[in-house]
């Protein structure tokens, strides 16, 4: 079985930060997050997921990706003016 390269593992590991993050699970989330090596891998990771997803995203849709980060760049602002969900 091969190994995945240090690219992917970082992939994996930010997807992972977020899946746990998802479920709820923000423990596991800070556990993934301080595994990164450095800052830069963590923000290697980020990015690269970011553009997996925004290119699937943009297979499935059919929509430009400059379409695609306008949508999301209102999603954004949307959201960022909306209160933080109230924890129990």
């Amino acid at each position: 079985m091969e190994h995945a390269s240090p690219a992917a593992d970082t992939v994996q590991r930010a997807a992972g930060v977020i899946a746990a993050r998802h479920r709820g699970d923000l423990d596991g989330a800070e556990a993934l997050l301080a595994a990164f090596p450095t800052e830069q891998a963590r923000t290697l990771g980020f990015y690269l997921l970011a553009e997996l997803a925004l290119g699937l995203l943009r297979a499935e849709s059919g929509q430009s990706m400059d379409d695609l980060v306008q949508e999301l760049s209102l999603q954004l602002a949307t959201e960022a003016d909306r209160p933080p969900p109230a924890t129990h």
